[in-house]
């Protein structure tokens, strides 16, 4: 049964995952959030709520104890964030993380506004953690599961992709932790 812990629960792109995630009654899922009351009760049934802020590492700390997978999707201050993150997983012995960046973080030269997103995934890949990094092209609301998977260093391909596609694939690497170990990864819907 994994423990899984959804950093940024009340993301656009966690509620798909949140919904993915639940298919599975064996999994046991944990929503980390500033805002939970911004979650709807369908959302939160058979979760546990944790209020807490990324920002403040006692708050993450606790979240991760007794977690066996982290689902990271944040905004804001990101390196500060995932500093926390690592540094709590680490000292819970928790080592499998799947993070959102963004679709551009290595085109150079790089846009200013996606720097964070490249900071988040230079830390995680340096941090000693068994990561999944996922540069998602930008998100539609469709009703559909259609996606392809690019590796880091080859073009990034593709068009924008629904939330359910990246939940889709975000569900299948936490049934089985053991995909995409240390791999950064464009997701795009095909041409």
């Amino acid at each position: 049964m994994p423990k899984i812990l959804i950093i940024g629960a009340t993301g656009s792109l966690a509620r798909p995952v949140i919904q993915a995630l639940k298919k599975d009654k064996f999994n046991t899922i944990t929503l980390f959030a500033r805002n939970p009351e911004k979650l709807s009760v369908k959302e939160t049934e058979n979760c546990t709520l944790i209020k807490g802020d990324a920002m403040n590492y006692p708050d993450i700390e606790k979240a991760m104890i007794g977690q066996d997978i982290v689902y990271v999707n944040l905004s804001g201050d990101l390196e500060a964030m995932i500093n926390n993150c690592i540094r709590a997983m680490k000292a819970s012995g928790v080592y499998r993380i799947v993070a959102v960046s963004s679709i551009g973080i290595y085109d150079q030269p790089l846009k200013s506004i996606l720097l964070p997103y490249r900071i988040l995934a230079d830390l995680i890949e340096s941090s000693g953690l068994k990561y999944t990094i996922l540069r998602p092209n930008w998100f539609t609301n469709e009703d559909e599961i259609n996606y392809q998977i690019t590796r880091k260093g080859e073009p990034e391909t593709g068009n924008a992709l629904s939330r359910k596609s990246i939940a889709d694939f975000i569900s299948r690497i936490i049934k089985d932790p053991g995909l995409y170990v240390n791999e950064n990864l464009g997701i795009s819907k095909p041409d």
